[in-house]
């Protein structure tokens, strides 16, 4: 018997100083039985990071021919594609012909050094490509504030992420990892 997705609410109140965006997101998300809460919590990191009215969770570990989270057009074209962890190469190429904008947010510790060395030089050929470093003790901190229902007050000011509640708070900043490096 297959294991069931288990069902997290979440409010984030939105203060993006950098890109100037200001709202609510009221959440509803599946956390896949393989997924772990680090991964759940860096899901909603994205979303805070690149929140707009359009972008959406998609079935993620589910099905391989979407990403985590994405924006569509009206028109249903793929404006932005993101993707977390340590995908392979193919994967992101397909999804930087697919999609206007990928981002990438990996994390890992010390694998990750491992997979930008292995992946770096042929990334680097994609100019759509972004890909962002998060550090294991920021994750794991942010990590800790999962719960089944969650409130948070998120803000993001000079590339720092700040998730607060009522009892605790933790700042994530994700680094900007040049391909090719």
């Amino acid at each position: 018997m297959a294991l069931k997705a288990t069902v997290f609410k979440a409010s984030l109140q939105i203060a993006d100083l950098d890109r100037h965006y200001y709202a609510d997101h009221h959440l509803t998300l599946a956390r896949h039985p393989s997924e772990t809460d680090e991964r759940m919590m860096i899901r909603l990191l994205a979303l805070a990071l690149n929140a707009s009215d359009t972008l959406e969770f998609t079935r993620g570990l589910s099905t391989d021919e979407e990403p985590e989270l994405w924006q569509k057009s009206l028109t249903d074209e793929i404006e932005l594609w993101v993707e977390l962890g340590l995908p392979e190469e193919d994967r992101l190429r397909k999804a930087c012909h697919r999609a206007d904008q990928v981002l990438l947010y990996t994390y890992g510790g010390r694998a990750v050094p491992v997979w930008q060395a292995k992946h770096g030089g042929k990334l680097a050929r994609h100019t759509n490509l972004t890909v962002f470093d998060l550090k294991a003790p920021e994750t794991e901190a942010l990590a800790s504030l999962a719960e089944r229902t969650m409130v948070f007050q998120v803000t993001i000011q000079d590339g720092i992420v700040t998730f607060s509640n009522t009892q605790a708070w933790v700042s994530v900043a994700p680094t900007r990892w040049q391909p090719g490096q």
